[in-house]
């Protein structure tokens, strides 16, 4: 009998290399369908529905593909509204970069940055979210794939991931539809897939992406675009090591630095302005800092100098509520109890 048949004289169906983990809400019953989606989502991003949405049925499912340091997800769900907060952010330690490809549907929606104040209506053809920040974002119904990056594998191109955080490439884009059509591929193709090649593919995927997010940052490849990512670099250096200076204004950083105002407009355009970066570190900071150390005073976690400039509690808990999801007090008091709890990235990638 050959080696290659089974003991009945057939020979074997393949089988795939890689299986992926599916979670699939569907054939739940109606009302326990969005809760359930929420309760495996929220593992590292808060679902937000309405009344309406837990009353109506919810349709959602992923296949998730680990593959070495990467992440693969071919997911769909209902329309929904997705935030991870300051606040969230302080209680794991997911910290991967997410990149959604929207392949089928309506991807456009809104999407708002800590660093802003408003949202802002996009039609997405990729979206790119950095774990360790906040963001809120509403999507339609839709299908897209999310692949799960550590931060290490992007700073090979970009030496700060985190300024990738919410930008949107057009579904127009010719780079955009390519990256979709490869997606789309990969999709039918990685059950069948060895690891090795597999990661191949991904990593392949990934160069595309960040190629493509290059030329529309112009912050990598050529000269120019050089000389731009190290200006933001040096500006958000000098803004960290600077957060406990009371005097810390983009006008300050301007004169200290020797920079032209209309350039660091331009750099910081995405983020809704210099003032708004720093005001969203110095509230991330303070996220940080109330969980760590539950028994200071709220004005303790500010210098004073900061905290005189800032002004009295009154104002820093609304911009605290606002930017970080939660009051300065609820923020201690989840501390005790999240202490020792983690979520690293591959876990969050689980639930997604």
């Amino acid at each position: 009998m050959s080696p290659c048949q089974s003991p009945s004289g057939t020979s074997p169906a393949p089988q795939p290399l890689l299986v992926p983990v599916r979670f699939d809400v569907c054939a739940l019953p109606p009302r326990r369908q969005l809760l359930v989606w929420r309760e495996r989502v929220g593992q590292f991003i808060d679902v937000v529905p309405t009344h309406a949405q837990i009353e109506s049925p919810f349709r959602a499912f992923f296949d998730r593909y680990a593959v070495g340091d990467y992440v693969f997800n071919d997911c769909y769900s209902d329309q929904v509204t997705l935030n991870r907060s300051i606040a969230r952010i302080s209680q794991d330690n997911a910290r991967s970069i997410v990149f959604h490809i929207f392949l089928e549907g309506h991807a456009g929606g809104s999407i708002a940055r800590a660093a802003k104040h408003d949202s802002t209506s996009l039609d997405v053809g990729i979206l790119a979210v950095d774990l360790d920040q906040p963001v809120q974002m509403s999507r339609r119904a839709c299908r897209h794939v999310n692949l799960f990056v550590p931060v290490s594998r992007i700073q090979q191109v970009f030496a700060d991931p985190g300024v990738l955080h919410g930008r949107v490439l057009a579904p127009q884009l010719p780079a955009v539809r390519l990256i979709a059509g490869r997606a789309s591929t990969l999709l039918r193709s990685i059950p069948m897939m060895s690891p090795d090649e597999a990661w191949q593919h991904l990593d392949a995927l990934l160069a595309l992406i960040l190629a493509a997010y290059g030329v529309a940052t112009g912050l990598a490849g050529g000269r120019r675009a050089l000389a731009r990512a190290a200006t933001f670099d040096r500006v958000r250096h000098f803004v960290r090591v600077n957060l406990d200076n009371g005097d810390l204004t983009p006008e300050y950083v301007i004169e200290s630095l020797g920079l032209s105002r209309p350039t660091v407009y331009r750099l910081f355009q995405h983020e809704g302005g210099l003032g708004n970066y720093i005001q969203y570190l110095r509230l991330r900071t303070a996220a940080d800092e109330l969980r760590r150390f539950p028994q200071v005073q709220i004005q303790d976690v500010l210098l004073p100098r900061l905290w005189e400039r800032i002004g009295i509690h009154a104002r820093f808990s609304p911009g605290f509520r606002n930017r970080a999801a939660g009051d300065p007090a609820r923020a201690q008091d989840a501390r005790g109890r999240d202490r020792g709890a983690g979520l690293n990235w591959r876990s969050a990638a689980r639930a997604c």
